[in-house]
């Protein structure tokens, strides 16, 4: 995509400076896919962004910027453009410990690396979220949600880490104060040294979102409450989370019907599925979004749908470990709020949300028949799916004048996309096209599949580091 000034010359600023930019961005002769409620396509339009908004998206060229206004207009002919992807679902940690328990299952998995998480610290977490993080802005995902669960005594703050690290590399962040207070000896998945008690669980989290959330409109972090899963927290816990997380207004996050060896922990110690335990301890509701949900018979897709409770699909994470393929059509049929979610970079080492959409429209349809899922809808859960679950519908994930400029501009021009007829087809259907312009914020923060605010080679040696560094210390 060939940048040019407001004068039609060519842009000579280094692209470092556009990273930190203000003012007017206009984006010309691209195919727009706008994922609004009419789904609005326009084979040759515009966006132009102001600030931190997009103030026009049209047909045609871009209206004139008024006198005196500095502006970068970019020619994006032979590109598509799309709202910002939403990743629901996310552990930024796991990027160190990647490749691990290769062919294990959920269970077997976790006891794999429980002990090797338990060494995680300030340090190596900040390493891993800028790991993820990167990956995530490369693969066109604007905004993201991370819970962390594990937090090791004496570690350091390790929420503060990856909040750090997605505000430097600018990342728009939606932090998930995780938690165990279930260990082994109790009855538990994680072993004890991998737990908190409650008091200081609740306490954490409260002072979390104390700290951190920011609830207006533009935020770029918001905090949520998020005991990790059924098997590694306590009732007490989780019916106190849901209670605390309503008292101070924010979004409650946890792991759900994930396994058949989850549900069969939950028969055996609750004498109840997992939905029917989540039910019963406050956790369906509007302010609720569950990861995975492979395992929902009707019933259950029936309550979800009645409670608005939400679910972030995690395909490529759900083969990996061989937990499934979710019922996402019947899902979607019955009206449950459904995003993409990249999931553990441990449980999905590629770490990027663009294949995700390609993963979760094959899987539905390996289930379900080829009409399972269509392209636009599979966008669509990609986009304002995803914001519609994290309670930022209004804000975030369509391409519309007054939401964030949040945009991912996909050169499908190049070998691998040139024959695909449809532009969307071409990257729900095929392999992720080069990333000609990321802006989150109407901040411009990839440009030319290049990361501007950092320098991924150091990212990614100190990555290895970090990694190296926890293995050495067993």
């Amino acid at each position: 995509m060939r940048p040019v000034n407001a004068l039609g010359g060519s842009e000579s600023k280094p692209s470092l400076y556009v990273a930190s930019m203000a003012g007017r961005i206009v984006i010309e002769n691209a195919t727009i896919a706008t994922v609004d409620a009419a789904g609005a396509e326009l084979p040759s339009g515009h966006v132009v962004i102001e600030g931190n908004r997009i103030t026009a998206v049209g047909a045609g060229p871009a209206p004139a910027a008024p006198d005196g206004v500095a502006q970068r207009r970019f020619d994006a002919t032979g590109s598509l453009v799309t709202p910002g992807l939403v990743n629901t679902h996310h552990h930024f940690y796991q990027w160190l410990t990647r490749g691990l328990a290769q062919n294990a299952i959920l269970f077997d998995w976790l006891t794999t690396l429980y002990p090797v998480w338990a060494r995680i610290d300030e340090g190596s977490v900040y390493a891993a979220a800028r790991g993820s993080i990167t990956s995530l802005l490369l693969s066109g995902c604007t905004t993201a949600s991370d819970h962390h669960y594990l937090f090791p005594r004496g570690a350091g703050d390790l929420l503060g880490a990856e909040i750090r690290a997605a505000r430097e590399l600018g990342l728009r962040l939606h932090a998930c104060r995780g938690s165990m207070d279930l260990g082994r000896s109790a009855g538990g998945l994680p072993p004890d040294f991998a737990v908190e008690d409650i008091d200081t669980v609740l306490a954490a989290s409260a002072r979390a979102v104390e700290t951190h959330h920011d609830p207006s409109p533009d935020s770029m972090l918001r905090i949520s409450v998020a005991p990790c899963s059924p098997f590694s927290v306590t009732t007490d816990l989780l019916r106190e989370s849901a209670a605390l997380g309503r008292r101070l207004g924010v979004r409650l996050h946890t792991h759900g019907s994930e396994t058949v060896e989850e549900e069969a922990y939950c028969l055996e110690r609750f004498g109840l599925r997992p939905t029917d335990y989540l039910e019963s301890v406050g956790w369906l509701g509007s302010d609720v979004w569950m990861a995975h949900c492979v395992h929902l018979d009707d019933d259950d897709i029936a309550r979800f749908a009645a409670t608005g409770t939400a679910v972030a699909h995690c395909p490529s994470s759900n083969a990996r470990l061989g937990a499934g393929i979710a019922r996402l059509p019947e899902m979607l049929a019955a009206g449950v709020p459904v995003g993409l979610g990249v999931d553990g970079a441990a449980s999905n080492e590629s770490g990027g949300l663009a294949s995700e959409l390609r993963s979760a429209m094959l899987f539905a349809r390996a289930r379900s028949g080829p009409s399972a899922l269509t392209a636009r809808q599979t966008l669509w859960l990609g986009t304002m799916g995803g914001a519609g679950l994290l309670g930022r519908a209004d804000e975030l994930g369509s391409l519309e004048t007054g939401k964030l400029a949040d945009l991912a501009v996909w050169s499908v021009d190049g070998v691998e996309h040139s024959t695909i007829e449809d532009k969307v087809a071409a990257l729900v259907m095929g392999a992720q096209p080069p990333l000609a312009l990321l802006v989150v914020n109407g901040r411009v923060v990839v440009e030319d599949c290049r990361l501007l605010t950092a320098d991924t080679a150091t990212i990614a040696r100190e990555a290895a580091h970090a990694s190296r560094r926890l293995f050495e210390s067993r």
